[in-house]
C-alpha cells in the first residue's frame, strides 16, 4: 500500500535535485495494544509497528550544506552539518536539528546531504508521526553515512531527540518504530528496556482505529497531575510493604488494604496502573494461545479503567466504546494513547468492518457533529530501507 508514496517521493527528489536517491527509508508509525500509561510507572507495553510510514530519500551532497524538503509542507530548510544548532520557530524542522544534535553528542561525524519526505500516517492520531520522522531519519543517516548506529540506539538518540525539541516522551513510540516486526507485536519492560516479540495473528480480525477527530485541552494538566497521583500512592504502599518498589510488585491485595490511606484519586489512579500492569501480560498469554477473545475483554477493561478509574476518557470516545461494546462483530475496543481525544483501537470480525463503520460514523455525526475518520491498519516491519524489485 506504500508503493505510491514511495513513487512520488522518489520523483520529487528526482525532480528536485537531478539525482535518483542514493537510499530510501521507510519508517512507520506505531499503535498499542495494551498498556497505557504505565511506562511511567514501570510497567509494560505492548506496541505494533504499523503498514503507515513516512517515506524519506537521501543522497550525499559532498559539501557540508544539507537541504531538507517536506514534501507535505511545501517547507524546507538548509542547514550546515558543522554548525551549532538550536531550536527554531518552524517546529517540525527541531525534529531533525535534534537527531543532528544527537549525532553531536556521541562524536558521530556527517557531511551534507539532501533529503526529502513525505507521509500517509495520519497527523494528530496518535500513530507516533514523531518518533518516525526522528528514527527514519536517523536511521537513513546511520545507512548513508555507514556509522554503524545499532537499531536500538536509534530509537534511544530518537527519544533524546524528541527530549531535545522539548516533549519528555518514553522510550515506547521510537522503539515500536524501529523494532516492529511484521505481525508480531512487541512487550518492552519500561523499566529495564528488554523486550520480547510475541505473534499477533489476527486473522480472522481487523485493527480499525476509529479517530474521534477531537483533542481536548486538558491532556497536559492531566497528564502531569495523573504521574503525581501514581507518585503519590506508591509512596504510600511503600511505607506500608517495604518489599514495593513499584507497582509491578504490588498485588490487588496490598492496594485494597492501603485504601483508607490513600485520596479516592489516588487510590483510582494507582489500582488502574496495578491491573494494568498486569492486562500487558494476560494479552500476551491470550496471543500465544491465539484467544482473540480473550485479548478483546482486555482491551474493553482497559477502556473501562481509563474512564472510570484513571480518568482519561471524553464524552466522545466514550461513545464509542460503549456503541461497539453492543455490537458482537466488535470483540474488543479501548482508547489508545494519552487520551481526552485521539483515536480508539478496535478488534473487528472480518467482513463486518464496513456496516460497523457506516453505523458508528453516523451516530457519532449525529450525536456530536464530528466526522468520524477510519484507518485500517496491519501489523508490519519497521523501520527499514527500500529497494526496488
Amino acid at each position: 500500500m506504500n508503493t505510491p508514496l514511495i513513487k512520488t517521493t522518489t520523483a520529487f527528489f528526482e525532480k528536485t535535485f537531478g539525482n535518483t536517491p542514493q537510499k530510501i527509508v521507510l519508517s512507520p508509525g506505531r499503535i498499542n495494544i495494551i498498556g497505557e500509561h504505565i511506562d511511567y510507572n514501570d510497567g509494560y507495553v505492548l506496541p505494533a509497528a504499523i503498514d503507515k510510514v513516512i517515506c524519506f530519500a537521501f543522497e550525499k551532497t559532498n559539501s557540508k550544506n544539507s537541504k531538507i524538503i517536506a514534501i507535505d509542507l511545501d517547507e524546507s530548510f538548509e542547514i550546515n552539518v558543522e554548525e551549532p544548532l538550536a531550536l527554531h520557530d518552524a517546529i517540525w524542522t527541531n525534529y531533525f536539528r535534534g537527531v543532528l544534535q544527537q549525532l553531536k553528542n556521541n562524536g558521530l561525524a556527517i557531511e551534507g546531504f539532501n533529503c526529502v519526505f513525505s507521509s500517509n500516517i495520519p497527523v494528530g492520531s496518535g500513530l507516533s508521526s514523531s518518533a518516525a520522522l526522528e528514527c527514519g531519519f536517523l536511521y537513513g543517516l546511520n545507512e548513508l553515512f555507514h556509522l554503524n548506529i545499532k537499531p536500538v540506539d536509534i530509537a534511544l538518540m530518537g527519544q533524546s531527540a524528541e527530549h531535545w525539541v522539548g516533549i519528555n516522551c518514553g522510550i515506547m513510540d521510537q522503539f515500536a518504530s524501529v523494532m516492529g516486526k511484521e505481525n508480531q507485536v512487541i512487550k518492552i519492560d519500561c523499566r529495564t528496556l528488554e523486550y520480547e516479540y510475541h505473534k499477533a495473528d489476527f486473522s480472522g480480525y481487523s485493527l480499525l482505529l476509529f479517530d474521534s477527530n477531537v483533542k481536548h485541552s486538558l491532556f497536559s494538566s492531566a497528564y502531569n497531575q495523573r504521574r503525581q497521583e501514581c507518585e503519590e500512592g506508591l509512596a504510600i504502599l511503600t511505607a506500608h510493604f517495604p518489599e514495593v518498589t513499584s507497582f509491578r510488585d504490588c498485588t490487588e491485595a496490598q492496594i485494597l488494604s492501603s485504601k483508607d490511606k490513600m485520596t479516592e484519586d489516588v487510590f483510582k489512579r494507582s489500582y488502574f496502573a496495578i491491573k494494568e500492569i498486569k492486562r500487558v501480560t494476560l494479552a500476551c498469554e491470550a496471543l500465544d494461545r491465539g484467544d482473540i477473545l480473550t485479548l478483546g475483554q482486555l482491551l474493553f477493561d482497559t477502556h473501562e479503567g481509563l474512564s472510570k478509574e484513571y480518568e482519561v476518557s471524553c464524552a466522545e470516545l466514550d461513545m464509542i466504546v460503549d456503541t461497539l461494546k453492543k455490537e458482537p462483530a466488535v470483540v474488543g475496543s479501548r482508547v489508545m494513547g494519552g487520551g481526552f481525544g485521539g483515536c480508539t483501537i478496535n478488534l473487528i470480525k472480518k467482513g463486518e468492518e464496513e456496516a460497523i463503520r457506516t453505523k458508528l460514523a453516523q451516530l457519532y455525526q449525529a450525536t456530536f457533529g464530528i466526522e468520524l475518520k477510519t484507518y485500517e491498519v496491519t501489523i508490519s516491519n519497521g523501520t527499514s530501507i527500500y529497494t526496488a524489485e
